[in-house]
Parts: C-alpha cells; sequence; structure tokens
C-alpha cells in the first residue's frame, strides 16, 4: 500500500526523476512549448510554476535558488554551422517569462491533450505550454469575410442602386 508517499515515481531513480524534471523545465522555458506524455506533463508542471513565481521576485536569492534547482543550461543557435550563444535558461526566465507573469497569480502552464499516441506503448501525447505563448496565433484568427457588394445585395441590403448598377456592370466585365 502507497498510504503517505506522494509524487510519481515514473520508473525511474530519484536522480533521474530529477533531472527528467530539469530537461523538461528548461526546455519549456527556451521553447515555450513542449511536447511529452501526460504524466510526465503533470510531473514538471508543478516545478515550472514554482519556478516562475522564484522569477516574478527577481532579486538575486531568488535568481540563486534557480539556479540551484534547474541548473543553468545555454541556449544557442546555429549559425553558419556554428553554435553561436544568445542566453541562458536562468537568464530567459528572469529577464522575460517572469515580468511577463508579474500580474498573474498562479496558472502559468496550461496542458493540451493531442489526438496522437506515441507508437510503442500508446502513451497519451499532449502539449504542455506556457500560457500567453500564442499571440500571433490569435492574431491570425480566421475572421469572417467583409460582405462585397454582390453578397450585400443576395442579403437583401439597402445600398443604394447606383451602387448595385455598378456592381452589375463590373460582375459583367468580369464574365467577358
Amino acid at each position: 500500500m502507497r498510504h503517505r508517499h506522494a509524487g510519481k515515481h515514473l520508473s525511474r531513480t530519484s536522480a533521474h526523476r530529477a533531472a527528467l524534471r530539469r530537461n523538461l523545465a528548461a526546455s519549456l522555458f527556451e521553447h515555450g512549448t513542449i511536447s511529452t506524455t501526460r504524466e510526465k506533463a503533470k510531473f514538471v508542471k508543478p516545478f515550472a510554476e514554482k519556478l516562475i513565481t522564484l522569477a516574478k521576485d527577481g532579486s538575486l536569492h531568488a535568481r540563486r535558488r534557480a539556479i540551484a534547482l534547474l541548473q543553468d543550461r545555454d541556449i544557442c543557435n546555429v549559425e553558419n554551422g556554428e553554435p553561436v550563444r544568445e542566453t541562458t535558461v536562468i537568464g530567459k526566465l528572469f529577464s522575460e517569462i517572469g515580468p511577463q507573469y508579474q500580474n498573474r497569480n498562479g496558472g502559468y502552464t496550461r496542458i493540451i491533450n493531442l489526438p496522437l499516441r506515441r507508437i510503442g506503448d500508446n502513451a497519451q501525447q499532449v502539449l504542455l505550454q506556457l500560457v500567453g505563448e500564442l499571440k500571433e496565433s490569435s492574431s491570425s484568427k480566421r475572421t469572417r469575410p467583409e460582405k462585397t457588394d454582390a453578397t450585400a445585395q443576395d442579403a437583401g441590403s439597402d445600398a443604394p442602386q447606383e451602387e448595385q448598377a455598378q456592381s452589375k456592370e463590373a460582375a459583367a466585365e468580369t464574365e467577358e
């Protein structure tokens, strides 16, 4: 019986679990979204949210605590075949992510279920995201096209008769 034994083991040793938690959280902060299994996402979500709460404080003590918990790794991009160091995960956490959630009291991440299942063990796949990372997709949301004169006429709009006549002439010219 597992009475009073909190936490998931994930079939790993304690050192492996700690490394998994650190690596998933660092990847989340680096990329903003990661794809993983549901159990791993549930495992890393509270840890990531605690680190974001530390980053909101922004003090030297909070930064040192975050480094102790997460370790610090470089964020690199490849340019001309050579890796170029941009910043570190802790630097991004404290300079970009922490201030972004300054007015939010928790709930910095979300888990979105994917319809995909992993080949091999059929594990449920999910997306673990930082809330507010989808600003680009919200601006590119599909909008209803504006009604043109032809569609307004079909809808029984009260457009002036001159505009209707002009639209009929334009339609006749395009048909030719």
